[in-house]
């Protein structure tokens, strides 16, 4: 579909909004709010409400860029009466409070919601001379995370808080009733589309990790050689494995456990890096996904247990329990909830051990193991408990060279999905952006 731009443009007068059609209104947002409720913040329990019960939204509601009134908490008895702000059909969920990237986070609710209400850090935003899709659409554009960016300047890093003055003086380019109505009804069909085609990649995703687990699961229990003689393991969840492999727990087959449980180190913002529980994901140590530093004398401190050698194994004890990752720089410190081992040389290979614990048999046996409400986890005492298949040192070589080279294949596909996924992202922001700031002309496509 080829779009046009408006034949007539003028000058907003807002720097950052540029030119807008001839015939739109840049305009203040208190101008089309005709209210903003504020919910109370209640007691709840971190689970959703039950029909006929009371529950109170999340702030993750908006997260996605839509409203997700699935994303609630069912409020505790003695807080029932202290519940406010029903949700209404046509009102715009806003994130008042929130972390930088997602302060001014919105989402239009579709239709009332029965028995569900506002928290203290959401607002609802009633309308009044505007169609609220096309306000809503324009809350998921550069020009508004642009406001709500200046708005909360000079606010905490952490958690930043989006005043309502200053919200309703955001500026809205807005055309008219009938034109927004158009496009609104464009942007649901486009997007819809795109929003297809992202589900498609994510659904292949899905697949190419279930075939990656399988893949690595099937290896590890059954070997490459499917006309191998097999034998009962003894193991009601393992069952048959090839008849040569020893079975047994898991320190049987493996050396010293290094177990850094112990004092939270003070944090400092330049230093050793440290390696926490959320760094070890998938088999590998992801430095990006928590960065912390401890100074040198910490370092030193958490390390007096074992030292980081390159290939040893990192186990997590909790919170999330069983990732691993093999070692990959020594000038790193180690957390708590988290040992280190290594396989005994020339009986279990480190890579072998690492794919073992990443099979879904094993993950199965921790998940037995495991105790605690919030956040499961195992000591170091239990880690016999895990049996472990060993076979040939050989064929443990054999098996990993398979494992990588078809992990390696379906990373390759996954990445490529990723990147579809993100392109697709990408295009949709554009659309909206160019539909809702007057960019392309949308009025003759209306019965398109």
């Amino acid at each position: 579909m080829k779009l046009s731009r408006y034949p007539d443009y003028r000058d907003s007068e807002v720097e950052w909004l540029g030119l807008i059609p001839a015939s739109w209104e840049p305009v203040p947002l208190k101008r089309v709010v005709s209210l903003i409720e504020s919910g109370v913040s209640v007691n709840a329990v971190d689970e959703p409400a039950d029909r006929g019960q009371l529950g109170v939204l999340k702030t993750s509601c908006v997260y996605s860029g839509q409203f997700d009134p699935a994303q609630n908490k069912a409020v505790v008895e003695d807080d029932l009466a202290r519940v406010a702000c029903p949700l209404t059909a046509g009102a715009l969920i806003v994130s008042r409070m929130n972390t930088p990237a997602l302060v001014g986070a919105a989402g239009l609710v579709a239709k009332s919601e029965q028995g569900i209400f506002l928290p203290d850090r959401l607002w609802q935003v009633h309308f009044g001379a505007v169609f609220p899709k096309f306000v809503y659409y324009w809350t998921r554009t550069p020009t508004y995370r642009a406001q709500v960016e200046m708005a909360c300047s000079g606010t905490s890093s952490s958690m930043q808080n989006l005043a309502q003055d200053a919200f309703l003086n955001f500026t809205l380019p807005l055309p008219t009733l009938e034109e927004q109505v158009t496009i609104s009804s464009f942007l649901d069909r486009e997007t819809a589309k795109i929003d297809a085609l992202i589900a498609e990649q994510e659904k292949l995703l899905a697949l190419l990790a279930e075939k990656r687990q399988t893949t690595i699961s099937h290896a590890v229990t059954r070997g490459l050689d499917p006309s191998v003689p097999m034998k009962d393991s003894g193991i009601s969840w393992l069952g048959e494995v090839p008849a040569h492999w020893n079975c047994g727990g898991l320190t049987r087959f493996i050396g010293p456990v290094v177990d850094y449980r112990g004092r939270t180190p003070t944090k400092v913002d330049d230093g050793v890096f440290l390696v926490t529980a959320r760094n070890v994901r998938g088999g590998r140590i992801d430095y990006e996904a928590s960065v912390e530093f401890v100074d040198a004398s910490s370092a030193a401190s958490l390390l007096a247990r074992g030292e980081p050698e390159i290939g040893d194994l990192l186990f997590t004890m909790e919170a999330p329990l069983g990732q691993v990752a093999l070692i990959d720089r020594t000038d790193i410190a180690l957390a708590q909830r988290i040992v280190k081992f290594r396989g005994q040389s020339g009986v279990l290979r480190n890579d072998y051990l690492m794919y073992w614990i990443m099979s879904s048999a094993c993950q199965a046996r921790l998940e037995t193991l495991a105790t605690g409400s919030t956040a499961l986890g195992i000591k170091a005492s239990k880690l016999g408990m895990i049996e472990c298949l060993v076979p040939p040192v050989e064929e443990q070589s054999q098996i990993v060279r398979f494992i990588e080279a078809a992990i390696a294949k379906i990373d390759v596909l996954s990445a490529q999905a990723e990147s579809a996924i993100e392109l697709l992202k990408e295009r949709r922001g554009a659309l909206i952006a160019a539909a809702v700031t007057g960019q392309i002309d949308l009025r003759d496509t209306s019965l398109a």
